[in-house]
């Protein structure tokens, strides 16, 4: 019996795990038995991601662990990366991920030099894909502080996330005399969002209404 397991990674909560929960369905429809799904959120510029290192640690010699991209595993230097990849490979199992050619199978049949051979190119496209995910990494971070940069130079930024008390207030305004639905597209914003507003102006306007309530 083929025995994967499947690790799925996001950065943020704003990102949905359901999107790569997919990868279940097609790796059962390959002929696999999934032992189990390791699920979380976090960066994978961290080497201590709790679900990935439980996974680590629950291989078993012919397993597969299967990801949607090289950088779902890891988006840490390459020589950390590497040594990453060493562990999963030191507990017998191997890397399933898209771009990267499995080439296991012809390298047991092989000896000699063919064998060298595979096994180098086998690395060489590993560390092909672990330097092109770090790589996307800063790529996708300088354009952050050179984004970060240039609105502070319009006077622009404001560093963090602030709420939009001009939204929230508009919001409010409107949600008296419209549905959700009818207030989202109103503000220019998601129904959840109203919601949010919503809530938090009644727990307010309650909250108010009780330090002003005459005393029994």
């Amino acid at each position: 019996m083929k025995i994967a397991r499947i690790y799925i990674r996001v950065s943020t909560d704003d990102q949905d795990l359901a999107r790569q929960a997919s990868l279940r369905a097609s790796t059962e429809a390959a002929g696999f038995y999934v032992a189990a799904v390791y699920a979380e959120k976090a960066s994978g510029a961290r080497a201590d991601r709790p679900e990935l290192l439980r996974l680590i640690a629950d291989l078993q010699p012919g397993e597969i662990v299967v990801a949607e991209h090289i950088d779902r595993i890891t988006r840490l230097p390459l020589p950390e990366a590497e040594a990453l990849i060493a562990k999963i490979r030191g507990a017998g199992a191997r890397l399933s991920v898209p771009g990267l050619v499995d080439l296991s199978e012809l390298v047991a049949e092989a000896s000699g030099v063919a064998r060298i051979v595979l096994e180098a190119v086998q690395d060489m496209l590993l560390k092909i894909l672990l330097q092109m995910a770090r790589e996307n990494y800063e790529t996708m971070r300088r354009r952050q502080r050179e984004g970060i940069a240039l609105a502070k130079s319009q006077g622009k930024y404001k560093g963090g996330r602030k709420a939009d008390t001009a939204l929230h207030a508009r919001i409010i305004a409107l949600r008296k005399h419209h549905s959700i639905s009818a207030t989202a597209k109103l503000a220019g914003c998601s129904e959840p969002l109203v919601k949010l507003v919503w809530r938090e102006h009644q727990k307010f306007l309650a909250a108010a209404a009780e330090e002003t309530a005459p005393a029994v």
